[in-house]
């Protein structure tokens, strides 16, 4: 099984710690037998550099196309 996850790298929690929570699904997939697909997603000030917004249409069409939203 496959799981599609978008993935925030937010201003709340560091990139660094989410980082981590990704590498903790892929053991326990290689555990219960699935893998995950991640989607980068911006929010926030990496949004605001990018685009000049916190959030975008386009990242919340996005993450409404996962099956979850890692933040």
């Amino acid at each position: 099984m496959e799981l599609k996850i978008g993935v925030i790298k937010g201003d709340g929690i560091g990139p660094e710690i989410v980082e981590e929570a990704m590498k903790v699904l892929d053991k326990t997939g290689e555990h219960y037998g699935f893998t995950c697909q991640y989607t980068q997603l911006l929010m926030g000030g990496a949004s605001i550099d990018a685009y000049g917004v916190p959030l975008t249409e386009e990242t919340i069409s996005a993450a409404k196309e996962n099956q979850a939203v890692l933040m």
